[in-house]
């Protein structure tokens, strides 16, 4: 237990310094990805905000959410470290755009993609836009992001029903980090929404924040 208080303890002062280095140093603002192809990509908009009040409180990560979103090919993206993706159904990025996000992921950026049921297909067809010598990968029970503040053992907490398979958490990496984040199967972004959206359980929306909790310090800590 004393060692698992030190890193936390030690996970804390890192992001703090690393928050002191943004050019907002009093907190971490967290966006959303605009994409064409139709789906809803603004779905859920209590999703972050939630979010970032549970790290305040439970990690002590100052984090906002606005309701702000970026698109691929605005400037600004490379602004924020964490980048959150989310829709049904299609999805379509333009050359320019699927080489604005590789350039973004591999200055240091982080994608968050959120399979909210049915965006599957089109998102690992767009996928290869982005990195065309890449592949998804899946991640191992014992990978960092399962451990980094909250023990997940079994990887990846299964939020939703959707198909019934087993929850999957795949990642693209670059030089070692951790980039990109596609879960699927589970839909944790969705249990990040007001208690009244799904009617998830109490415990079942405190698993998906505490994993969501997970993604930021990762993100934050690398």
């Amino acid at each position: 237990m004393t060692s698992k208080i030190f890193k936390i303890s030690a996970i804390l002062i890192f992001i703090s310094l690393a928050l002191a280095q943004q050019n907002s140093p009093d907190a971490v603002e967290l966006v959303r990805l605009k994409f064409g192809g139709g789906s809803d990509w603004y779905n859920g908009p209590t999703e972050l905000p939630n979010l970032a009040k549970f790290v305040l409180e439970n990690a002590g990560i100052n984090a906002i959410a606005t309701g702000k979103y970026v698109e691929p090919l605005d400037e600004e993206i490379f602004n924020y470290p964490f980048i959150f993706m989310t829709g049904h159904g299609n999805c379509s990025f333009s050359r320019a755009e699927a080489e604005k996000i590789s350039r973004y992921l591999r200055a240091g950026g982080f994608l968050f993609v959120n399979d909210d049921y049915g965006l599957n297909t089109a998102f690992r067809r767009e996928l290869k836009k982005i990195f065309p010598d890449k592949e998804l990968i899946e991640l191992p029970f014992d990978n960092e992001l399962y451990h980094c503040f909250y023990d997940f053992p079994n990887g990846l907490p299964k939020i939703h029903e959707h198909d019934g398979k087993p929850a999957q958490g795949f990642g693209i990496f670059i030089d070692g980090r951790l980039a990109l984040f596609y879960d699927y199967e589970s839909d944790i972004a969705d249990g990040w929404d007001d208690p009244d959206v799904h009617g998830d359980t109490p415990d079942k929306r405190e698993t998906a924040l505490k994993m969501g909790t997970n993604l930021l310090v990762y993100v934050l800590t690398h």
